[in-house]
């Protein structure tokens, strides 16, 4: 298939046009720089010039390829509500040019949308306020207008240089002196290495089925103490326990999500599409990484 891959040149983007050309899919990946476009090219990819805010560009993009995978998001926590509605507009855009056709379209989405137990993929998408992130709500509008769409949703996405929500935690515990987690720190958060993700995406794109969910979960849940544990001992700096009063002076934008509990399986998923992570885990890759260039 030819695949236009929006968000190709970033940390999950990258492996993933890597994984579709190993598989023998051709790649369009959208690229905002020369830099990422030399990338693309050094990796045997198409380029295709632009970024979520032009929108001519997504639907040319959209226009010469037989699928799309919507990775893209431009993480700027000083304006986040700004990036969930540049999420939205990309996402109706691309999938208004794949309406009418049966092209799958794959949105990337996130965790955490149960509380108190293991999510699983029946569980719908949450709408908080608080969490203005409607990438996920906006796939399920596409679907009931035909669009051939799915949901790949993530957890904290992890090698030895980036760890998702886990690279900003290691950066406030460097600031503050101290690795911090919420009350006794049971609270968990669900990982995956980047390979298996990227391997996750190709899978669904060739086995999966219109209107699906599918949980790029290799690790259910490890729990938060451990994570900062592990920064702790990579920075050389104390582990403590803050109160969850204490977690929106703490964390600034992440005090949010620091004592969310966001248990999650992915068993359907796995049996759906015959995944099986094979990867390093979360503290394995936060034992190896290299603090002082991080």
């Amino acid at each position: 298939m030819r695949v236009f891959v929006t968000g190709a040149t970033g940390f999950i983007g990258s492996r993933v046009v890597q994984e579709l050309i190993g598989a023998g899919h051709q790649v369009i990946g959208l690229a905002r720089s020369d830099a990422g476009a030399q990338s693309l090219v050094a990796n045997r990819a198409q380029v295709q010039r632009g970024d979520l805010e032009d929108l001519e560009s997504l639907r040319t993009g959209v226009a010469a390829s037989d699928a799309v995978l919507h990775i893209a998001f431009q993480h700027d926590w000083t304006r986040f509500a700004e990036s969930c509605e540049l999420d939205k507009r990309a996402i109706e855009t691309i999938g208004a040019a794949l309406q009418g056709s049966s092209r799958p379209l794959i949105v990337s989405s996130g965790v955490g949308v149960a509380q108190g137990r293991a999510a699983t993929e029946d569980d719908p998408p949450l709408s908080s306020p608080s969490l203005p992130r409607v990438s996920e709500v906006t796939a399920v509008s596409l679907m009931e207008r035909g669009v051939h769409a799915s949901v790949m949703r993530l957890p904290q996405v992890h090698d030895t240089v980036k760890q998702g929500l886990i690279t900003p935690l290691t950066a406030i515990a460097r600031a503050k002196g101290v690795s911090a987690y919420i009350g006794h720190g049971q609270n968990r958060w669900p990982a995956a290495h980047v390979t298996d993700v990227a391997r996750l995406y190709r899978l669904a794109l060739e086995k999966g089925t219109a209107g699906a969910r599918y949980h790029a979960v290799a690790e259910e849940g490890v729990p938060l103490k451990d994570i900062a544990t592990a920064i702790g001992r990579g920075l050389n700096v104390p582990v403590v326990s803050i109160a969850s009063e204490q977690a929106s002076e703490h964390f600034g934008f992440l005090g949010f999500f620091a004592g969310r509990d966001a248990h999650t399986s992915s068993a359907q998923t796995r049996a759906r599409l015959d995944w099986n992570p094979t990867g390093p885990d979360l503290l394995t890759d936060l034992g190896n990484m290299h603090y002082a260039q991080a």
